[in-house]
């Protein structure tokens, strides 16, 4: 693309295909960069893999999350990175390359949507789209200082896309103002379901007990109060009784079994040279059992129900997007695989609940950006994000 020499460089290079939008629209105006697991007319899905992206014939129809913001009028201006197979929190492609973080020099940008992210952190387009499996909406949004959300599980086609593990997969986006995110809402949600305000916010005391230090917990707490100033009713919970780490197995153990299925067979037929901590999750991946993944699976149906009957039609959580903020680049990989485990047992709750989730740029420290989270009841995504405006906006 013609913004691929930028310094950022959040944009995959590939020869620019002209993509056909609509001339007006409630997006008119915008510009559109698309994670590269989607597919857009003419070009390559490559999810960020060498091997994939030097024999993939172009893609012959745009996804039709990709279709509906065309369509809404929003101007399509590159694909950008992700990690290898978007199986990653951190962001890095040692092969195809690693985007800069423009909110925190020097450190990671998140995964898996790293390209995205790092696009609408720089200015390089207004929206972005992305994908949240474990977390590479929320977390970039995290460290990019962005508006990132995880829809409710299944409200959006997430059609004409590579999968990673679908029974957890979600459409997400990012842009830099809440106003925005609510206007490509409208269009990628459609309705909510019927359901009162939402006015009940819970303190996730267990999420909160996950951050790395005291100093994140003080980072987020002006951003916390702020936000449980205007619920109409606040209290504290424990989101999960035996502990937040019981759910990290039952999480990894469904995205493992779906993600070998989804592509074990490329990867031992064609053994392409993965990244060594994507190659280790691979091959972590490839050794669960259908046993293990059935039970995992119906532990899942008793968290759905747990964390439902917490928030019921109008509860929320407030809980952190992250344990910390951004990682340096140059960190050990030991750090890296520490922060990825903390992490998960906070991105787990929705992913495991299939609720939404919106991440919101409310807190920095040192310099760098930290988000603050909202989760909701299933189905009430514009809801959840009307109400994160409101706190944006006190």
């Amino acid at each position: 693309m013609s913004v691929s020499t930028d310094p950022v460089s959040p944009f995959v290079d590939l020869p620019e295909v002209p993509v056909a939008n609509a001339l007006g629209g409630p997006l008119h105006g915008v510009t559109l960069a698309v994670k590269d697991i989607y597919d857009v007319a003419g070009y390559v899905t490559g999810c960020g893999n060498v091997e994939t992206m030097a024999e993939a014939a172009p893609a012959t129809a745009n996804a039709p999350c990709v279709q509906a913001l065309l369509d809404a009028g929003a101007r399509f201006v590159g694909k950008t990175h992700t990690a290898e197979f978007a199986f990653s929190l951190d962001g890095r492609n040692s092969r195809l390359g690693t985007p800069a973080n423009p909110a925190a020099p020097g450190r990671v940008p998140g995964g898996s949507s790293s390209g995205s992210a790092a696009a609408v952190a720089a200015g390089l387009a207004d929206v972005a789209l992305g994908s949240d499996t474990g977390g590479s909406v929320r977390g970039p949004a995290s460290f990019c200082g962005l508006v990132g959300h995880r829809p409710t599980h299944g409200r959006i086609d997430i059609g004409g896309t590579m999968p990673l593990a679908p029974s957890l997969d979600t459409v997400g986006w990012f842009t830099r103002d809440i106003g925005l995110y609510e206007r490509v809402g409208a269009v990628l949600l459609g309705a909510d379901r019927d359901g009162p305000p939402l006015g009940r916010l819970l303190r996730a005391d267990d999420a909160f007990a996950a951050l790395m230090s005291p100093a994140e917990d003080a980072a987020l707490a002006p951003a916390a109060d702020r936000a449980r100033d205007l619920a109409a009713a606040v209290g504290t919970v424990t989101v999960a009784p035996r502990g937040l780490e019981a759910w990290i197995p039952v999480f990894r153990t469904i995205q493992g079994f779906e993600a070998w299925r989804a592509h074990g067979p490329f990867i031992t037929a064609r053994r392409p040279a993965l990244m060594p901590a994507v190659r280790e999750r691979f091959l972590a991946a490839s050794r669960v059992t259908e046993a293990e993944y059935r039970a995992a699976a119906a532990e899942r149906e008793r968290i759905r129900a747990h964390v439902a009957a917490l928030l019921g039609d109008d509860g929320m959580l407030l809980l952190p997007t992250l344990p910390t903020i951004a990682p340096r680049l140059d960190a050990a990989e030991e750090t890296f695989e520490a922060f990825r485990a903390r992490a998960l047992s906070i991105l787990c709750i929705a992913g495991l609940a299939g609720l939404p989730q919106i991440s919101l740029p409310l807190a920095t420290l040192e310099g760098c950006p930290l988000g603050l989270s909202l989760i909701g009841p299933a189905g009430r995504d514009r809801a959840l994000i009307a109400f994160a405006a409101r706190v944006m906006a006190a």
